[in-house]
């Protein structure tokens, strides 16, 4: 049983506990993990256990904002230095990485995801494994992940958290199912069931996502455990009439560790003896929790790296503030920029307004030990660089939007009277622009914090509207945990900024963007709604027995809208410079690739602005005809290219039949012969096109 924090040692622990979850600090769990030792029978170590999502103290940006650095690598390093902080206030094990795949940004935990593409959320998820664990996980400083939430948890319907979702295997095993499969295939040590419904059963006691999947197909031997009271949940789904059987099935589907519900201590002991539950299937789950804490080391030192004077050496140490910087500047997305109104000039006199401007509410719901009070704010990045002034101009929320009870209400409405809107006449009367910091609070987004309106306040959008009636440059920054309809917001600004939760270092890595001291190179994982009405919204679409031959709303008989576009305001892979890129046509090495065979596909990219910069040269396929639909995009590749101004560079990428082939249910990975296209550009719009053949010489 996992036990949460909040507890006294007791016989009722040393007798029923076997991990603890959420008390971190090295003297707490030196001292849980003694006492314990000292009064258990068996003298098996306690495992710790604790959400490390982006960041232990040390806070990087949330991982929907690290994800649009494009750089795994980066992903991979913050995991590290997460891990490093975490391992010496003495966990082991962190739930993480999220790999849930999210196409609607209304759920609240879209801002733990890393998008909306398979291909990109495997990268990410095989490298934060990497940064927790390494090749060792017993070494120093490294710690043990748990990827969660096995499977489809991200598409809940109607974006409301812990809703059911419906999802064919065929869309799992393409879109849903590939991160999971790429974390356990880097060496992930647990797996997490969603608390979702999963085509009628509820993943915690989902035989076949468990046991045909996971277990058979995918040959996974570590621990599953519960998410938090799922157990007890089952009865609530209608799966289950009382706890011992929700217990039983739980058991029998092969959930191993559960937490905080305390079914399997209640009743497992009569369902085994009542047969309902065979002892091979308990000594089974008990041999795969005592592997794991075995390869952690913990027989051997059950305290491993917890020590509270490396606590006060690591923990928010110069490097890791650093990387936390650097994270930061590489995940702001440029959206618009209009008149090269940024970089900002060294000589220039900025008006600073907004909720945001010098508010240290930058880490999500998932901060762990992460401190607003050690946040820089973005007043406190720029102002030893540059002439601010500085006017809050309206409140992030007057009175508190979310209200924790029961039932969760949002007033949207953060009521500012005309004295704090016009607070900023004297900043903005004497600047040459005006930097305004938007965003939804903290608390908007995350777990249970679903919204039916994903706008920003209309305190906010009022306050933007009068600055940019001003006549003066108006760069917005947002602030926020999801994708927020920004189509007004876009129109009243001459330049646009996407900063999520940027974390610790988030008001130098943003002014470090802002300034030109880091060149912007972010690019969006997730598509931006023009209105709510288009969720889900997503690239890799299936197509239509009637596409849209252009982006109308005049085009009837097609699959679109009256009354709105089709397309995204920013699409996938967006993401601005302070430089122009120009892209050559494709070249190809043959039109045809055999089975087992590849060929080379080119273009060459200039780099034809004053800047230097950093383009995400994106490599998309379409399969064009197949046994079944497939998506009218798939990114298939990236590389990141630094040119400096007048500089031009050939970017070649190696298709191989394999990246061709997908996953048929009943079939596995199929290769099937035909034509496809392939797109190289700088975005999922990109109709920079070349079109080959396969062909296959043998059977598969």
């Amino acid at each position: 049983m996992g036990l949460h924090y909040g507890f006294h040692i007791n016989r009722f622990l040393t007798e029923t506990t076997g991990s603890i979850l959420g008390m971190v600090g090295a003297r707490q769990t030196i001292a849980i993990q003694k006492q314990y030792l000292k009064d258990s029978k068996h003298k098996i170590p306690l495992l710790f256990m604790t959400d490390v999502i982006h960041g232990y103290r040390t806070i990087f940006p949330s991982p929907l904002g690290l994800a649009c650095s494009w750089s795994p690598e980066l992903i991979e390093q913050t995991a590290a230095v997460a891990a490093k902080e975490a391992s010496v206030s003495g966990v082991h094990l962190t739930f993480s990485p999220m790999a849930d795949l999210v196409r609607d940004c209304r759920w609240g935990r879209v801002v733990e995801s890393t998008g909306e593409d398979p291909y990109l959320n495997s990268l990410y998820a095989s490298a934060f494994v990497r940064g927790y664990q390494g090749d060792d996980v017993s070494a120093p400083y490294k710690i043990a992940s748990c990827v969660k939430h096995f499977a489809g948890y991200g598409a809940a319907e109607s974006g409301k958290d812990y809703n059911t979702t419906d999802i064919s295997e065929y869309q799992l095993r393409n879109f849903y199912f590939p991160a999971f499969k790429a974390a356990i295939d880097s060496g992930c040590k647990m797996v997490m069931p969603g608390f979702n419904a999963l085509n009628g059963i509820p993943c915690t006691a989902n035989p076949w996502l468990i046991q045909d999947i996971l277990r058979e197909e995918w040959k996974f031997t570590d621990p599953v455990i519960t998410d938090c009271t799922a157990t007890y949940e089952l009865t609530a789904h209608g799966l289950c009439a009382s706890n011992k059987e929700a217990a039983q099935a739980a058991i029998n589907t092969g959930m191993d560790i559960e937490m905080v519900s305390t079914t399997f201590f209640e009743e497992g002991e009569n369902l085994a003896a009542e047969g309902k539950v065979s002892m091979q299937t308990i000594d089974a789950a008990v041999e795969r929790i005592l592997r794991l804490k075995d390869e952690l080391g913990l027989f051997e030192n059950p305290y491993k790296d917890a020590d509270p004077v490396a606590e006060e050496k690591i923990h928010l140490c110069k490097e890791h503030r650093a990387l936390a910087r650097e994270a930061t500047a590489k995940s702001v997305v440029l959206l618009k920029n209009e008149h090269h109104v940024l970089p900002l000039h060294k000589n220039e006199k900025i008006a600073l307004i907004g909720p945001y401007a010098d508010n240290k509410n930058l880490l999500d719901i998932w901060k762990c030990q992460g401190k607003e009070e050690e946040c820089v704010t973005l007043l406190e990045g720029l102002r030893d660089r540059i002439q601010v002034f500085y006017a809050e101009g309206c409140a992030l929320e007057e009175n508190p939007a979310i209200s924790y009870e029961e039932v969760h209400t949002v007033d949207r409405d953060t009521s500012c009277d005309a004295a704090c809107l016009n607070s900023y006449d004297a900043a903005v009367s004497d600047c040459d622009k005006i930097i305004l910091a938007l965003g939804e609070p903290a608390s908007w987004s995350g777990e249970a914090g679903s919204r039916a309106h994903i706008t920003l306040p209309k305190k906010q959008l009022e306050l933007l509207k009068r600055l940019s009636a001003s006549g003066k440059p108006v760069i917005t920054v947002i602030f926020s945990g999801r994708p927020l309809e920004l189509s007004e917001a876009a129109a009243a600004s001459t330049a646009l900024l996407q900063a999520w939760l940027p974390g610790t270092e988030g008001g130098n890595g943003i002014a470090d963007v802002l300034t030109g001291t880091s060149l912007p190179e972010g690019r969006l994982t997730i598509s931006f709604p023009r209105t709510v009405g288009q969720l889900p919204l997503y690239y890799n679409a299936l197509p239509t027995g009637r596409p849209k031959k252009s982006d109308s709303i005049t085009e009837r008989f097609s699959s679109g809208y009256i009354d709105e576009l089709n397309s995204p305001l920013y699409p996938f892979g967006y993401g601005l410079t302070y430089t122009t890129f120009q892209y050559s046509g494709i070249r190809l090495s043959d039109k045809v690739i055999k089975e087992g065979g590849t060929i080379e596909a080119a273009i060459t990219l200039t780099n034809t602005g004053t800047f230097p910069g950093t383009e995400t040269v994106q490599l998309y396929l379409r399969d064009l005809a197949g046994a079944y639909s497939r998506p009218v995009k798939m990114l298939k590749g990236f590389q990141k290219v630094f040119l400096s101004p007048g500089e031009s560079r050939t970017v070649d990428f190696t298709i191989s039949a394999e990246m061709l082939q997908y996953d048929i249910p009943g079939h596995g990975m199929t290769l099937e012969p035909g034509d496809f296209q392939l797109f190289i550009g700088v975005d999922s719009t990109t109709a920079n096109l070349a079109e080959f053949t396969l062909v296959k010489t043998r059977e598969s």
